[in-house]
């Protein structure tokens, strides 16, 4: 057994690690406007640079998950931090389209173990009626980070720039992963588990594939955060270019809604531990029916302040089913293949990241500088997230556990 103390030890470390993850992925979002002045990038071309991460991150999920359950989660997250720490440091360094585009691509690669290996942990270190708390307090740094990002970036770019800011977020990545080598070791107990478990692993691995449950998580996943980052990679840029805004305007404004994503995660990983099976779908449909509803309301708004309340509320919902997506599949599929589960189910969210910027981009060149078609595709997202929900069986979701 691990300890309260060691738990939460553990937990802050990764909450730590995750949250320098979203710093790098969000600040992406703001320095791409002076990368864009400086590389000469259309919006096509800019679209490609947001997704190039996103293809190496979406590659690496399932092999991650893979490699934390064949050769234990501690490994996996350490080489994560390392390796996404060194490429994040090279992006300062990058001379043009191209070698941007391959040093995020790697970088994505770098950071695609981090979440498969952390939630692997999770689901060792913590009985299932906690683990949705305790993602949830992982995840929370994303929402942290989404809050301070918008003053954090202004300031750090209109200083320091746009290089020197990777150069030093490489750093305290390499920081962050000696910390995991010295503070990160897994009981005896839990060693011992993964060693039985590596042939249960090894058999059931091909049957993930064959689950039921896992084909509507992947597509949940991927329409969910087709909205997510969508609207993260694509709403600094229209918020200069369609409502006029300067970056200092855009900075504070945009903490309204990292406030809102915040408390939204918080919240909902106590909510979610509370839900029975059948009610923790039926509110996941819900909320992203509400989701689609909310987009319209927000792309159509009148003003800049409409649309605040509007992105608002729905980061806020956003964040209730970016929460219970790896609840369900660490509350239904066993530990032994919870890394290549969360891999699995998470590749189809990178995939959306990836997808959606590039998408965007090209619609935004094609309708000359319009975002409304780009809008009613990420409607149509939300929609097709809640018609996944609402769909699962749980009952099929067994399939894997009774094999085991």
């Amino acid at each position: 057994m691990v300890s309260a103390r060691k738990r939460n030890l553990i937990l802050a470390l990764l909450f730590l690690g995750w949250a320098l993850g979203n710093l790098d992925r969000y600040i992406m979002n703001y320095a791409v406007l002076a990368i864009t002045e400086d590389l000469n990038l259309s919006a096509s071309s800019t679209g490609i640079l947001l997704s190039s991460f996103f293809a190496g991150y979406a590659l690496m999920q399932l092999p991650g998950g893979w490699l934390a359950d064949r050769f234990g989660a501690r490994k996996v997250l350490i080489a994560s931090v390392i390796l996404w720490s060194i490429f994040t440091g090279l992006t300062g360094a990058a001379w043009s389209l191209v070698s941007m585009v391959i040093i995020r691509f790697l970088f994505g690669i770098g950071e695609g173990g981090f979440q498969p290996s952390s939630s692997k942990i999770i689901s060792q270190i913590f009985p299932e009626e906690m683990r949705a708390r305790a993602m949830s307090i992982m995840l929370s740094s994303g929402g942290i980070i989404a809050l301070i990002i918008p003053i954090l970036s202004v300031g750090l770019l209109t200083t320091i720039g746009w290089r020197t800011t990777f150069f030093v977020i490489g750093l305290v990545g390499i920081v962050i992963a000696a910390y995991y080598w010295y503070y990160i070791k897994l009981p005896n107990d839990v060693e011992r588990t993964n060693k039985q478990n590596e042939i249960v692993q090894r058999s059931s691995f091909k049957q993930l594939f064959k689950t039921p449950l896992m084909l509507n998580l992947f597509i949940a996943y991927f329409s969910l955060y087709a909205v997510n980052w969508g609207l993260a990679t694509w709403i600094p840029t229209y918020l200069v270019n369609v409502r006029e805004l300067n970056l200092v305007s855009l900075g504070w404004l945009q903490t309204i809604p990292g406030v809102a994503q915040l408390l939204g995660i918080y919240i909902s990983g106590y909510l979610i531990d509370k839900l029975s099976k059948g009610a923790e779908k039926a509110a996941g449909a819900l909320a992203c029916i509400c989701i689609s509803i909310l987009l319209y309301l927000m792309f159509t708004a009148s003003n800049v302040t409409n649309f605040i309340v509007f992105q608002t509320i729905i980061m806020l919902i956003i964040s209730f089913v970016i929460i219970l997506l790896p609840a369900i599949v660490l509350k239904n599929m066993p530990s032994s293949v919870a890394g290549s589960s969360m891999g699995l189910v998470n590749t189809g969210g990178q995939l959306a990241g990836f997808l959606t910027p590039l998408a965007i981009g090209f619609i935004v060149d094609a309708f000359k500088g319009s975002f409304n078609a780009a809008f009613w595709m990420l409607i149509a997202f939300a929609f097709i997230c809640a018609v996944s929900l609402l769909t699962i069986n749980y009952q099929k979701g067994q399939l894997l556990t009774n094999k085991i």
